[in-house]
Formats: C-alpha cells, structure tokens, sequence
C-alpha cells in the first residue's frame, strides 16, 4: 500500500532525517584506518539517542525466522561487502578500504533513512571512480523523482548513470518506501524503462539507494544471513536519502540544512 504524507508528517520526517545526516556527518570525521566498525556503531547510537530517536535497524527481523533480529544501529559495510554489514569489534578499518555506513532513525514515530560510503585513507582510483558514480547515481535519481514521473525513471537514471561508466547496478534490493514504517508499502528497482510503473505523487517519501558494482551485479549472503557481498569479491558502493515527492523539485529530508 502506497502511503502519501501529509505537511505535518514531513515536518516530522525532515526532523529525523537530520538526525541521521548528524550520524553521518559525525561518520565522515571518524572513519580512519585503525577504528573499529563496533565503535563507529556505537557512537551512532549514541548521537540518535541524545536527540530523543531509536535506532531503526537495531532489533530488526531478518525474512528468515532462524536468523538472528539485526544487532546494531549500524550497517556497515566493507569493499565487497554491498549492505547489512554487522559491526564488530574485530573489524578494524584499514588503510585502502572503502566503507559504506547505513543509518536509520525512528523519531516521533517516523523515520529517517541514509547511507554513505567513505574512503579509509587513500584508495585505488577504482574505488574513487566507483563511489563518485554511485553519488552520481543518487543525484541523478533524486533529480528525476517529480510529481508526474515513474518509478522506472527513477531506476533509469540510476542505470544509465552506472553502466556507461563501467559499474553494474544491484538487482536483488532496492529502493522503498519510508515513512511509519522503515521499509513501507513498495520497493523501487534501481534499474528500469523510462515512463515505466508507479506513477510518483506529493508526499509520496522514498528511500532512494543505488548499490552499485565495481564487478558484476550478483550478490550473495554470508553466513551471519544479514551481510550481501558481491558475488565476484569486487568493490561495492552504497549512497542514500529519503526524499518526499512534491510539487517541485523533490525535498531531500535527510540532509543537515
């Protein structure tokens, strides 16, 4: 079921999606060759809580009912590591890594949804390249997500963003619907047809995450059943904001200004 907010309900979102970009604000200045993915973690937690939100991630149910609910407020996710990475405290960042932090927080009974990936002291060029497009990816989606439009255009922009540079787009998970829930009443494909799908409406809120490939687009789980790597061991990269559809341009509710 597709839920459309009203005025009052963004406000409330722009509110817990600043809380979020504080959390990965505060990321940028901590990630570092030698920290932990445990103590990225925790000050997170930490930075949500003081400004009076839970974490949305953490207690999470996984699809399958054997697994383990998702321990951290966290996903953070290393190289070949695409999303759902758990922190740890054996996971200590090294120089040449790349790291793609994934934040919710629930405020008010709404929540909030972003992700980055960072550089952990100097990288190869590939990962340089590879996050620049997967941020170009984002923005490029973002800038078709208008009144009127389709979800596939959405998942157009983010294709042909990608795969002209030489990157492959994740199949397998995709962009969603936010709001009361974390995950709320539709998935949005990051590849797609243009004027294809869902047509886009004011406050409609979205998730939108383009996990894009520095090799081929499959995937695959680990053990743990949460953390999805790429299926060649190659380098992913992971950007997202929650946005509402308005009569405009679409708002990015997930940014500190």
């Amino acid at each position: 079921m597709v839920v459309l907010k009203t005025a009052a309900e963004i406000a409330i979102m722009r509110q817990s999606g600043r809380i979020v970009a504080t959390v990965l604000a505060e990321m940028r200045e901590r990630v570092k060759p030698g920290v932990t993915t445990l103590e990225l973690d925790e000050l997170a937690e930490q930075i949500i809580r003081q400004h009076g939100a839970t974490p949305s991630f953490k207690g999470k149910e996984h699809s399958d009912p054997g697994a383990q609910r998702f321990p951290a407020s966290i996903c953070a996710s290393i190289n070949e590591e695409i999303v759902h990475g758990i922190p740890s405290a054996s996971r200590r960042l090294k120089e040449g890594d790349i790291i793609a932090i994934d934040v919710g927080a629930y405020y008010n009974g709404y929540h909030g949804d972003s992700a980055i990936t960072l550089p952990v002291g100097r990288v190869t060029q590939e990962a340089m390249d590879l996050m620049r497009v997967t941020q170009e990816c984002l923005v490029a989606a973002i800038a078709v997500a208008r009144n009127g439009n389709r979800a596939g255009d959405i998942g157009a922009a983010i294709q042909q963003t990608a795969e002209p540079q030489g990157f492959s787009v994740v199949r397998e998970y995709t962009s969603h619907g936010v709001g009361h829930e974390l995950h709320e009443g539709f998935s949005l494909l990051n590849y797609g047809t243009v004027g294809h799908g869902m047509v886009l409406r004011p406050g409609l809120t979205i998730a939108i995450e383009p996990m894009i490939n520095a090799g081929k687009y499959g995937t695959k789980v680990k053990k743990d059943k949460w953390t999805v790597v790429t299926i060649d061991g190659k380098l992913s990269a992971h950007f997202e904001h929650t946005i509402a559809i308005t009569e405009g341009d679409a708002e990015i509710l997930t940014k500190l200004d």
